[in-house]
């Protein structure tokens, strides 16, 4: 079975220092995957070593079953029909919107090549722009023409680097949804990158978590975020309290009392963990006697984040309501799988 993508055992190098280590990956037809990192974590790089961009020491790439790389075989970018949408959108500011899209057309019929431009057009609700220059259009509007440019050429993959961040917040959320609409309406398979766990969230199926060159964690956001394989990946997607635990035959023994593990754990009876808890499985109730204490209050719009003490632990909850430093509340559990790591040692 071919995929949209095969990624194995992929190393680079700079300078003798291994920047992507043995990485595997694979992804399937019309799926949007985020490689999701700090800065230097090797996923711009992993981007450019797909695009053909950058030499590679060891492994195997495929698109669509085709070897593009391998021990014997090396394709040149142009290619490996693949599309790549810049960070700073690399538009010709010589050339019109229209022009800018029909760039990758040379080749095609000219009335085939005008009827695509203007199919692309509608697609990305620039209709009226076409004979505008990039420097008259917003940032919004020009990664749209990129993002039509791309699609254009009809390519079996596209590759996004930072595709969002020149974007201003007000019209970030509503691009993201709109390109998202646009990909899954043509049946686009996407590799974009970004360190934004909030534009992961929203515009990717799959998250791949990376880490000093290795893909740390693969998986849908849900999956990724409520059970992470390791603290790495679960500090970079969000906030959460570690408390202590003890793994007892089928249950997990905790500050909250006993919960039952629906599953079996890696972890032997009587073994001492960290029990990760999300901001939003913690509930809060103003109690004059309650257990836990309010140390800390910020503000984030639609609710507050609480760092609360609760019998000598520090918990980290979010709620719409508005509480006071100082002030003591009941804590209550959602019920849910508990997300159990190895012990820091």
């Amino acid at each position: 079975m071919s995929h949209a993508l095969s990624v194995h055992n992929l190393t680079c190098r700079y300078n003798g220092h291994a920047v992507l280590e043995n990485l595997s990956l694979v992804v399937e037809d019309n799926e949007i995957i985020c490689l999701l990192g700090a800065s230097g974590c090797g996923k711009t790089t992993l981007l450019k070593a797909i695009a053909g961009l950058l030499p590679q020491e060891q492994g195997e790439l495929r698109i669509n079953g085709r070897t593009v790389v391998d021990a014997v075989t090396w394709v040149p970018p142009e290619n490996r029909h693949i599309g790549m949408i810049f960070q700073d959108y690399a538009l010709f500011p010589h050339l019109t919107v229209a022009e800018n899209i029909a760039f990758g057309l040379r080749d095609w019929e000219k009335n085939s090549a005008q009827t695509k431009v203007e199919e692309m057009l509608s697609l990305v609700r620039l209709e009226n722009l076409g004979q505008r220059y990039p420097h008259q259009l917003s940032g919004g509007q020009q990664q749209r023409v990129a993002i039509a440019r791309a699609l254009a050429c009809e390519p079996d993959l596209i590759l996004l680097d930072e595709p969002f961040s020149n974007i201003d917040t007000q019209v970030r959320h509503g691009l993201i949804r709109e390109i998202r609409r646009i990909f899954k309406a043509q049946g686009v398979t996407a590799i974009f990158v970004t360190h934004s766990r909030e534009e992961a969230f929203a515009f990717a199926d799959k998250l791949a978590v990376m880490h000093n060159g290795v893909i740390e964690q693969f998986g849908t956001a849900a999956e990724l975020y409520y059970q992470p394989c390791s603290r790495f990946v679960a500090d970079f997607l969000g906030a959460g309290s570690y408390l202590p635990a003890t793994v007892g035959h089928d249950e997990l023994l905790t500050p909250f009392g006993r919960i039952e593990l629906a599953k079996a754990v890696i972890f032997g009876e009587g073994k001492h963990v960290e029990w990760l808890v999300r901001p939003q499985n913690l509930k809060l109730t103003p109690a004059e006697d309650g257990e836990g204490v309010i140390l800390e209050q910020q503000f984030m719009g639609d609710s507050c984040r609480y760092t609360v003490d609760y019998e000598g632990h520090h918990l980290i909850v979010n709620t719409p309501m508005i509480l006071q430093t100082g002030q003591r509340v009941s804590v209550a559990l959602d019920l849910y799988q508990p997300r159990i790591l190895a012990a820091a040692s």
